[in-house]
């Protein structure tokens, strides 16, 4: 996100008008929800995230302990765990 100068981009009755509510002080403008963009969706993050998930499932599988898994994937016991359950929902449900 990039910060724009509301002088350059409003027209100046608007701007006076939100100067009565926030002169001076920064605000955030959400997105439309028509313009809403799931998380993720700009990056490859969440498909990393579900290799690695797909990963420690498969690791899980072979034999691999939690708190192995916990020292080879830097995350804590209850996420491995966690993440185990959502593996096993997500490859029963198919």
């Amino acid at each position: 996100m990039s910060y724009k100068k509301a002088k350059d981009i409003l027209p100046s009755e608007l701007l006076e008008l939100i100067q009565e509510y926030v002169d001076g002080e920064y605000i955030y403008i959400p997105r439309s929800e028509d313009n809403k963009k799931s998380w993720g969706s700009n990056t490859s993050t969440r498909r990393e995230l579900n290799i690695r998930n797909s990963n420690i499932y498969t690791d899980y599988l072979s034999g691999i302990d939690i708190n192995t898994l916990s020292v080879k994937y830097y995350l804590s016991s209850k996420s491995i765990q966690r993440i185990i359950l959502k593996e096993k929902k997500i490859k029963n449900s198919i």
